[in-house]
């Protein structure tokens, strides 16, 4: 007997004696709560997300289809990078021909190759605007979960308004959970015991947001 059946055989013993609901699992759980905080119309819900990524430390910009790819070059321009990790399906039209090295993501890139990438662009599956919290589900516009983790820099693209809801209940009906999901409500922080802040332990020191209109 290995570790695994050792673990079910527990568990089954634990629920000898419990007695068989027969109502379906969304019936026996009441989810009665709300699934927004407030009515909005959907400029409300964009301007909402823009405010709590700013109060997360985001950066968050503007741009149409149009002006896309010389903000993103302004951008990468401003933070010094000399490379930029792309992933597989991001829109070719994102970024420019010219500028910094495009290091396009695939298996074969180690951690530490990664870690001496000065940038991602990537784009995202949801953008929840009660939260400010963005969701990358690993789709090809998006890369591995990785891509976004070691990079200084994350430069995260929004389609608005087709990929902004209000709420995280909102979100999860859209999310599919056997997908590997990473929320981002800014850049990574944390604190220490005396409450000192510090960025850039688990993921980027820097993230910038386009909202793509």
């Amino acid at each position: 007997m290995n570790s695994r059946e050792r673990i079910l055989g527990r568990v089954r013993r634990a629920l000898a004696d419990v007695t068989p609901d027969q109502r379906p699992y969304e019936e026996a759980v009441p989810r009665d709560y709300l699934r927004a905080h407030g009515e909005r119309t959907v400029e409300e819900t964009v301007e909402l997300l823009a405010e709590n990524l700013a109060d997360y430390r985001a950066i968050v910009h503007r741009a149409d289809a149009g002006e896309l790819p010389a903000l993103v070059m302004r951008l990468l321009a401003e933070h010094g990078s000399q490379e930029v990790l792309v992933p597989p399906g991001l829109p070719p039209g994102w970024l420019a021909a010219d500028g910094p090295v495009h290091i396009h993501d695939r298996a074969a890139l180690t951690p530490a190759r990664l870690d001496r990438v000065d940038s991602v662009v990537t784009g995202c599956a949801v953008a929840i605007a009660e939260t400010g919290t963005l969701v990358l589900d690993g789709s090809p516009d998006q890369g591995r979960r990785r891509v976004s983790l070691i990079p200084d820099h994350h430069i995260c693209v929004v389609r608005v308004p087709d990929q902004v809801v209000s709420s995280v209940p909102q979100a999860l009906e859209r999310l599919d959970p056997a997908r590997p999901l990473t929320w981002i409500s800014g850049p990574s922080a944390t604190s220490d015991i005396e409450l000192d802040r510090v960025e850039g332990v688990h993921g980027p020191r820097t993230l910038e947001v386009v909202l793509l209109g």
